[in-house]
């Protein structure tokens, strides 16, 4: 009986030793946390959570809390990556000891999603949609919107302007391409990711995307700017807008592309460093087929960093550009050009 009691309980040492080796195993599971842009926020989600399933050992994390909020995350060193669809200036790049390296990851197109009973299509003039934003335009009945809408009864009813309240790439993309096509816009408001608003018309703020999404879809007579993939997913209608060529084009993967295809990268380095700059903006392109709205979105991480994250980061970005790309254009967003995709993957060999 002695030696079963001792053969026992060597085998409960055992049993447990391994036990506590197999939880300690399971606890070191690598974790990345990375926060900002709601614009591509559906798409990252989905891709964090694929890859998360298929690689063992690694989980990844992405809170949506707009670009602002990321950028300051990514500087402050409280996050493993950030993502932004405003890039960093040249400023915000300084402030980064590790290092920054930001990197094309998708692109998509700003639409003006707008909540009109019975209205399936609305065409918007490029001289029309500034001034809806600038208060200048007040009621869907105006005769600049009748005019490119012949045959369309719209209500004799007042526009509410739904904008972002926080910190936002896609108030940076949107409020730049106005001030490319409205040099009033440009002079009174500008290109920025928190702007103030004209306090002309009747503006109503929300905070990210969805919140924007959410507010058109509960507010009659409501307009305002959103990413198509959010559009997509909720079934929104959005306006047809006119281009640089005249033409008015709905929103869509061949017209997000066509907007893209002619975006220029510049030639040098990020400020202090050997890092290609990978930041292209399509502030108004001129393609006869482009949509007028288009940007890509940029993940921001750094370029030092522990081994074992640093590999984690350079496998997670090569499954982004490879298999994440065939899940773009299904959830509204416009795939990397091949010449991207190596532009990025060039640039992250440099995470060490």
């Amino acid at each position: 009986m002695k030696l079963f009691a001792k053969n026992a309980k060597s085998v409960f040492l055992i049993t447990a030793l391994v036990g506590a080796m197999s939880s300690t195993v399971a606890h070191a599971e690598l974790k990345l946390n990375g926060s900002g842009a709601s614009f591509p926020a559906p798409l990252y989600n989905k891709w964090f959570k694929d890859y998360s399933k298929q690689t063992d050992g690694v989980r990844i994390d992405y809170q949506s809390k707009g670009s602002g909020a990321g950028i300051q995350d990514f500087i402050n060193e409280t996050v493993d990556f950030a993502a932004s669809d405003a890039a960093m200036k040249d400023s915000e790049i300084e402030q980064v000891k590790k290092g920054a390296i930001l990197l094309p990851m998708t692109a998509g197109e700003v639409v003006l999603s707008y909540n009109l009973d019975g209205i399936k299509e609305l065409k918007l003039p490029r001289d029309v949609y500034p001034e809806i934003f600038m208060g200048k335009i007040t009621k869907w009945n105006d005769p600049k919107i009748q005019a490119a809408n012949p045959g369309v009864k719209l209500p004799d009813e007042k526009i509410t302007v739904v904008v972002r309240s926080d910190s936002s790439g896609t108030s940076f993309v949107f409020t730049n391409h106005l001030s490319a096509i409205n040099s009033e816009f440009k002079e009174a408001v500008g290109g920025s990711k928190s702007p103030n608003w004209p306090s002309a018309g009747t503006i109503v703020k929300a905070p990210k995307n969805d919140g924007v999404t959410a507010t058109i879809k509960q507010t009659p007579g409501a307009i305002g700017y959103i990413e198509y993939g959010f559009a997509k997913l909720t079934k929104m209608p959005t306006a047809v807008l006119e281009n640089q060529k005249g033409k008015f084009v709905s929103a869509g993967s061949e017209s997000g592309a066509a907007a893209l295809a002619t975006t220029p990268f510049p030639s040098t380095t990020l400020p202090g460093s050997d890092v290609p700059d990978l930041r292209g903006w399509a502030t108004d392109p001129a393609g006869d087929d482009a949509y007028p709205i288009a940007t890509f979105t940029w993940l921001l991480v750094y370029k030092n960093q522990d081994d074992d994250k640093a590999k984690a980061m350079r496998d997670l970005i090569e499954y982004m550009v490879t298999k994440g790309q065939e899940s773009s254009e299904s959830m509204g967003y416009i795939p990397l050009p091949e010449n991207v995709v190596e532009k990025v993957r060039n640039a992250a060999k440099m995470i060490q």
